[in-house]
C-alpha cells in the first residue's frame, strides 16, 4: 500500500519541500537505490536467516515512513525513503527465497504471480485510498494512513515464521553465506539441462528494463504529465494509476497460468513488445491516449515475476537467496535510475527516457522470442 500511495503524492511532496526536479527524482529513486545497495548483503544474510529478515522488514518500513512524514527536508526525505527501501528488500528477497526454495515444478510461474498478485492488491488499495481521502488531508498524514496496514505484519510474522522449514544441521549458522549446503551438496540439486548463460543474461536484462520503465512511468511520466500538461489533481493522478494497477491485478494470475502452459520465453517476449507500445502512448500521447497506455502498461506489469522463472531454471535451490539477491540488484538499480534520470531530463528532454526504454524493451522482447534454447519446461 505504501508503494501504491507515494506516486500520487510526489507533486505535493515536491511543492511542500520546495524541491527541484532533480531532488524530487533523488527522493523517489532513493527507495530503489537503497534496495540496490542492500540486495547482495541481504541475499547472503537470508541464506541462513530467512525468518529474521521477514520479522525485521516491517519495522524498517514503518520507521522510514515515520521519518518521511515527520520532516519535509530533503535529507530526511532521502533517509526515510532509503529505510523503506531496505525494509522492502528484506521482505521481497524473503518472499522470493521462500517460494523458489520450497516451491518447484511446472506451476512455478503461477505461484510467483500469486505472490505478486497479493502485492499488487496492496498497491491498488494504496492508490485507491489516496483518491478517496479529502483533498484537505496533508500529504504526510495521507502517507501515514496508507502505511498503517504494515502494522498488521507485526502480528502476522510470528505465524509465518512458525511454518517455515527448520534449518538443516546443527551448530551455528553463518550470518552471511552464498549457499545453505557445501559446494558438493549444491552440485546435487543442480537442475537438469538448459544452463544457458544467455538465458540468465536475458532474464536480468528483462527485469532491469521492466524496472527502469516501471519506476519512470509510475513515479514521473504519469504523475507529472497528468498534473503539468493535463491539469489533473491528486485524485485524477491516482485514478490513472488505479487503472493500470487494476489491469495488472486482473491479468496476473491468468498470465502466470499461460506462461506455465506455453512457456516463459514466448509469454515474456510478447508482453515486452506490448510494454514498448505502452511506453510510447504514455510518454507522447494525449490524455485519452495516455489512459490507453495505462491499460497496456498495467497488462505489461503482470510480467514482473516471469524473469524469475527463467533464473530459477538455471539455479539450484541451495543458492537461490544469493542468486536472487544478485538479480534484484539489476531490478532495484532500475528502480533508482528510472526516477532519477527522469528528474534530470524532465525540464527539457522529458521524452528521451520513454523513447529509449521503448526501443530497449522491444529489443529484449524480440531477443526472447527468437531465442532457441528456452523450452516449454522453463
Amino acid at each position: 500500500m505504501s508503494i501504491g500511495a507515494l506516486p500520487a503524492l510526489l507533486p505535493e511532496i515536491g511543492a511542500s519541500a520546495a524541491l527541484a526536479d532533480w531532488q524530487l527524482g533523488a527522493v523517489a529513486g532513493a527507495f530503489g537505490l537503497a534496495r540496490m545497495l542492500t540486495n547482495v548483503p541481504a541475499g547472503l544474510f537470508i541464506t541462513h536467516h530467512l525468518a529474521r529478515a521477514l520479522v525485521l522488514s516491517p519495522w524498517l518500513v514503518l520507521l522510514g515512513a515515520a521519518l518521511l512524514a515527520w520532516d519535509g527536508s530533503f535529507v530526511v526525505l532521502l533517509i526515510g525513503r532509503a529505510l523503506m527501501g531496505l525494509g522492502h528488500t528484506l521482505v521481497m528477497l524473503g518472499n522470493l527465497t521462500a517460494m523458489l526454495r520450497y516451491r518447484t515444478g511446472p506451476g512455478l510461474a503461477s505461484a510467483l504471480n500469486a505472490v505478486e498478485f497479493s502485492a499488487m492488491l496492496g498497491v491498488l488499495t494504496g492508490a485507491t485510498l489516496l483518491s478517496l481521502l479529502p483533498r484537505a488531508v496533508p500529504w504526510n498524514v495521507a502517507l501515514l494512513i496508507s502505511c498503517a496496514p504494515v502494522v498488521a505484519n507485526l502480528f502476522l510474522m510470528p505465524a509465518l515464521v512458525r511454518i517455515l522449514p527448520r534449518a538443516v544441521g546443527d551448530g551455528p549458522r553463518p550470518w552471511f553465506a552464498r549457499s545453505q549446503a557445501t559446494s558438493e551438496d549444491a552440485a546435487l540439486d543442480e537442475p537438469p539441462g538448459g544452463r544457458s548463460a544467455s538465458l540468465a543474461v536475458l532474464a536480468v536484462a528483462a527485469g532491469a528494463a521492466i524496472a527502469v520503465a516501471y519506476s519512470s512511468v509510475e513515479q514521473f511520466a504519469i504523475p507529472f504529465r497528468a498534473s503539468r500538461e493535463f491539469g489533473l489533481d491528486r485524485a485524477g493522478i491516482a485514478r490513472l494509476l488505479m487503472l493500470a494497477q487494476t489491469v495488472d491485478v486482473v491479468t496476473l494470475l491468468p498470465l502466470g497460468a499461460v506462461a506455465d502452459r506455453r512457456g516463459v520465453r514466448v509469454v515474456l517476449g510478447s508482453v515486452l513488445l506490448v510494454y514498448a507500445a505502452s511506453l510510447g502512448l504514455i510518454g507522447f500521447g494525449s490524455l485519452p491516449v495516455l489512459a490507453l497506455g495505462c491499460v497496456l502498461y498495467g497488462f505489461s506489469m503482470s510480467s514482473w515475476m516471469l524473469p524469475i522463472s527463467i533464473l530459477r531454471s538455471v539455479t539450484p535451490p541451495s543458492r537461490i537467496a544469493w542468486r536472487a539477491g544478485l538479480y534484484r540488484v539489476s531490478i532495484d538499480g532500475g528502480m533508482f535510475a528510472g526516477p532519477f534520470v527522469s528528474g534530470l531530463l524532465m525540464a527539457r528532454h522529458a521524452g528521451v527516457l520513454p523513447g529509449v526504454m521503448l526501443v530497449v524493451t522491444a529489443a529484449i522482447g524480440l531477443a526472447l522470442l527468437l531465442h532457441p534454447r528456452l523450452t516449454r519446461a522453463h
